[in-house]
């Protein structure tokens, strides 16, 4: 008999299996494709190598104001992709490496629950005192005509080209539409969003969301929002995408269309006969605050159960369900989970946005600094973007946001402070090293005082 059988080597899976061996458990991990899940073959990874090539290209092409000059500019989509798998196979066999070393049983098929101490594999039956269910998610499908055409794909399919296409439309505005429209924006092709919502990027602080939005027509990437896909027609030279905004009927020519229109549960799973995990209405597995399904012994985490859908978090809730599983308690701070976009610019949030402290009635204060004014930023050539500090009125910070260069890294300052409960004094107090990016945050602090150094005084 085993300890504890995982469904799924994705990031809430392979840590989840990893903790349940140090703490001592007897771990069987079921993979029916590659190790890493979704995020390491399909999704956070792949997606960030493409997005340095498209950096890589942005700092090429404006070299010349950095006193270099180069030639033609030649960018290979075949050698990028090479590149992308090499990486992500060699994370993929450190990841299968880890568990190795670590003793977990690595099996590949697909699992199915028998019940809550069985799981089929193939032909194999294993006994088990507890499962954890770390399936993920996968691409949502919209019930659009002529969705189904030849060329149409979806977040998995688009990073499999071989080529970039001359005119690429998106169907959705959220964080995976835009990453790739400001990729393939960059790799060469001509880019056209199309969102339903009145705004991009719907769930950030409608600031950095409008803000965005400026950044990406800078670019020439073409966005129209409140606009309702009608249809998809295959032509003979490409798609015609047939669309209604606000203003009227809108009309798009595409080699070829990118759905990015969220995620749905992976659940396949669960066979369980007379005795059914209690499921949400949107087909995510219900779990109470130790991660523990309606059935004692199975558990679940990551993208299936819903909430935020990030890689990040999956493992932080495996690690805590298998420490609920040796009698350790353990929570995930939910309050402070970083979030990163790896649009161009980066965009990294952690906390409450001003429309959430307004929704819960909270009396605050917000400070900015922009990028234009951070010497550090000035040097680099990228002054797009600002931070934004959101304070209640005792001056602890409840939200952090970043657009700007390095967003993503510089966003673990900003999560720690969030997490610890900390004051606009506990940042703005603490030395950060010039000329550096983070400067910009200490600056954002004590903008909520009317105090920034290097920004003319508020009025008064």
């Amino acid at each position: 008999m085993r300890d504890l059988v995982v469904i799924g080597g994705g990031p809430g899976g392979y840590v989840a299996a990893i903790r349940a061996c140090q703490l001592g458990m007897k771990v069987t991990l079921i993979e029916k494709d590659a190790l890493g899940g979704t995020c390491l073959n399909r999704g956070c990874i792949p997606t960030k190598a493409y997005q340095y090539n498209a950096k890589l290209l942005k700092s090429i092409r404006d070299s010349r104001e950095f006193g270099i000059t180069t030639g033609s500019i030649q960018f290979d989509m075949q050698e990028a992709k090479a590149r992308k798998n090499t990486i992500v196979n060699n994370l993929a066999a450190g990841v299968k490496k880890l568990l190795q070393q670590n003793n977990a049983e690595i099996i590949n098929g697909e699992a199915f629950i028998i019940n809550q101490h069985h799981v089929r594999v193939r032909e194999q039956l294993i006994e088990t005192k507890n499962i954890l269910i770390a399936t993920g998610s996968k691409p949502a499908f919209l019930p659009i005509k002529g969705i189904d055409s030849p060329g149409v794909l979806n977040s998995e399919d688009i990073l499999e080209l071989s080529h970039v296409p001359e005119r690429l439309v998106i169907i959705g505005g959220g964080v995976i539409g835009m990453e790739f429209a400001c990729i393939f924006n960059l790799f060469g092709s001509e880019v056209t969003v199309i969102e339903s919502a009145p705004r991009i990027l719907g769930l950030l602080d409608a600031e950095l969301s409008k803000r965005m939005l400026v950044y990406l027509k800078k670019q020439k990437i073409t966005i129209h929002t409140n606009t309702l896909m009608q249809e998809i027609i295959l032509e003979q030279n490409g798609l015609q995408v047939l669309a209604r905004g606000s203003k009227g009927d809108i009309t798009l020519n595409a080699d070829l269309v990118l759905l990015a229109a969220g995620r749905i549960p992976v659940t396949e799973c669960l066979q369980i006969k007379g005795a059914e995990v209690e499921m949400s209405e949107g087909g995510f597995i219900k779990v109470n605050q130790h991660y523990q399904t309606s059935l004692p012994g199975i558990y679940a985490v990551g993208d299936v159960i819903g909430g935020q859908l990030l890689a990040h978090v999956a493992s932080e809730e495996g690690i805590a369900a298998v420490e609920h599983m040796a009698g350790i308690n353990t929570s995930v701070p939910y309050h402070s989970v970083p979030s990163c976009i790896f649009t161009i610019p980066e965009i990294a949030t952690v906390g409450m946005s001003e429309e959430e402290a307004k929704a819960q009635g909270i009396d605050y204060k917000t400070g900015k600094f922009q990028f234009a004014a951070n010497g550090k930023a000035m040097t680099m050539g990228e002054t797009d973007g600002l931070v934004k500090v959101i304070a209640d009125q005792n001056e602890i910070i409840i939200g952090l946001h970043i657009i700007g260069p390095n967003a993503s890294d510089l966003i673990l300052e900003g999560t720690i402070t969030v997490k610890n409960h900390m004051t606009v004094s506990d940042l703005v107090g603490t030395i950060h090293p010039h000329p550096t990016l983070g400067e910009a945050l200490s600056e954002a602090a004590r903008d909520i005082r009317g105090e920034a150094i290097h920004l003319a005084p508020k009025r008064k």
